[in-house]
């Protein structure tokens, strides 16, 4: 199978591209962006710049390299989409038409596409959400990862095709820096941790949102987009869970092996944002059909995390 990703420069997108080209070859793994990736991305294989929007140089990539599946991962996140709703419904929602547009058109394999708990809301439930629940967001982002569930399910019923998709928790990497999402804090309080001893949080201490460690996110993504279609009832919208924790217990962690970390808060709109979106999700679906099961809990994550920013750090990296 060949593979476009969209996106490939962004948080999730710089690390499951060179994770795919391990498992399938790097020539077989198509990275793309509006921009150019890292360098391991760009040196170990094909590389396309593409904006989403223009669906015939979406198509002609797809014809130049042979495409059978897509990784769809370009989108713009919350809190960059709160600051301009109207570029976030464009890119979110035109990038997912062109690429289900052509995935019909031209008899694509599969199709995955990332959903996000952001796609819930404040009068979702809040504790052990729900795989069936009320999607009443209120932040653009998610009004597109609503839209595009349906929109993507509608594909799959009206036209018989394999589109696939997972709602992302907060999403903790020690790769690419964050990307505008209101998640941000708990990637950046560990490289303050490290470079300063201390970090100013946007959201307040007892906020508490469904993390996972970016290689779980990998494992999840991957898994979900080579399970066997009979054993899926579902399809576009699966939960996924690992962790769920505050901001205190976060720095809690941090301080286990950085004793003197100091944090203080700084809520602004973020909070809302975060407000909005569940404590904690049931993935018990995704468990059941297609094996789900993370690997890191807080400790392990904040050890491997404050390992690798420091090792950065002497290299000169950050």
């Amino acid at each position: 199978m060949k593979i476009l990703i969209t996106g490939c420069a962004g948080q999730i997108g710089s690390e499951l591209t060179l994770e795919l080209r391990k498992i399938y070859g790097n020539e077989n793994i198509i990275a793309s962006d509006i921009k150019e990736a890292s360098k391991s991305i760009m040196k170990s294989g094909p590389f396309e710049l593409l904006n989403v929007l223009d669906k015939e140089a979406m198509r002609n990539i797809i014809h130049k390299h042979n495409i059978s599946g897509i990784f769809h991962l370009a989108a713009i996140l919350s809190a960059v989409g709160e600051k301009n709703p109207m570029f976030a419904w464009n890119i979110n929602m035109g990038g997912l038409i062109n690429v289900l547009e052509l995935g019909k058109e031209e008899k694509l394999e599969r199709i995955l596409c990332p959903s996000s708990i952001a796609a819930f809301g404040p009068e979702t439930p809040t504790e052990n959400t729900p795989q069936e629940t009320v999607l009443r967001p209120t932040t653009m982002y998610g009004i597109t990862k609503v839209a595009g569930e349906l929109l993507a399910n509608y594909y799959v019923q009206k036209y018989g095709m394999d589109v696939r998709g997972l709602r992302y928790p907060g999403i903790i990497s020690n790769g690419a820096l964050p990307g505008g999402g209101t998640t941000d804090y708990a990637v950046a309080i560990y490289y303050d941790a490290i470079k300063y001893g201390k970090y100013t949080c946007f959201v307040n201490a007892n906020t508490q949102l469904p993390m996972m460690y970016m290689p779980d996110c990998l494992k999840a993504t991957i898994d979900l987009f080579r399970a066997d279609k009979k054993d899926l009832k579902r399809f576009v919208d699966y939960n996924v869970g690992s962790m769920s924790f505050d901001v205190t217990e976060l720095a809690n962690s941090i301080k286990k092996y950085i004793p003197n970390f100091e944090i203080d808060y700084m809520p602004d709109y973020h909070q809302a944002i975060a407000d909005s979106w569940p404590n904690s999700v049931d993935d018990s679906c995704a468990r059941e059909e297609w094996g789900w099961k993370p690997s890191y809990n807080l400790d392990a994550m904040t050890q491997d995390m404050l390992k690798a920013i420091k090792i950065k750090l002497d290299k000169g990296e950050i």
